[in-house]
C-alpha cells in the first residue's frame, strides 16, 4: 500500500485524529489499527461509547478498502458488540478485504482487546469503488 496514502487519511481523517488511532500496518487489502479507550468516549455506564468503536472500525474499512489507489466509499456497514471495552484499555481492528470486483468490495474487521484477543466487536462493510485514483 502506498505511504503516502495511509499517512494522508491518517493525518486528514478527523474523527481518526481525534480518536488518537494509531496504524500498525496497512497493505493492500488489509489494515491493522490501535486506539486506547479514553475518558471523554465512554458512555453513561462507563464503557465504551459504541459508536467510538464503530468509527475506530471504520477507518481500519477505509484503509483497507483504499489501500488499491483506488476510491472506495462505504455504502453499507454493520457491527455486532460482543464485549465492553473499559477506560484504558488498548484495542485493535484487524481488517480484510473478503472480496474485491471493479466496483464493489467486501471487508471484514474484528475489534480485540488484551492480549488473549478477546473480541469486543465484528464490523463488516461494503464500498463502492470509484474510477477515481487516489491522489495526495
Amino acid at each position: 500500500m502506498n505511504d503516502k496514502i495511509v499517512q494522508f487519511m491518517r493525518d486528514n481523517d478527523k474523527v481518526a485524529v481525534w480518536l488518537n488511532i494509531k496504524v500498525l500496518e496497512a497493505r493492500i487489502g488489509y489494515s491493522r489499527i490501535s486506539m486506547v479507550v479514553r475518558d471523554d468516549i465512554l458512555n453513561a455506564v462507563n464503557i465504551c461509547q459504541g459508536g467510538a468503536i464503530f468509527s475506530f472500525a471504520d477507518f481500519a474499512f477505509a484503509l483497507a478498502s483504499n489501500s488499491h489507489g483506488k476510491i472506495a466509499v462505504g455504502i453499507s456497514a454493520n457491527i455486532n458488540y460482543s464485549n465492553p471495552a473499559l477506560l484504558g484499555e488498548e484495542l485493535i481492528a484487524e481488517c480484510s478485504e473478503t472480496g474485491r470486483s471493479r466496483k464493489l468490495g467486501l471487508y471484514d474487521v474484528k475489534i480485540y482487546k488484551d492480549e488473549n484477543r478477546k473480541l469486543v466487536a465484528l464490523f463488516t462493510g461494503q464500498v463502492y469503488i470509484k474510477e477515481d485514483k487516489f491522489e495526495v
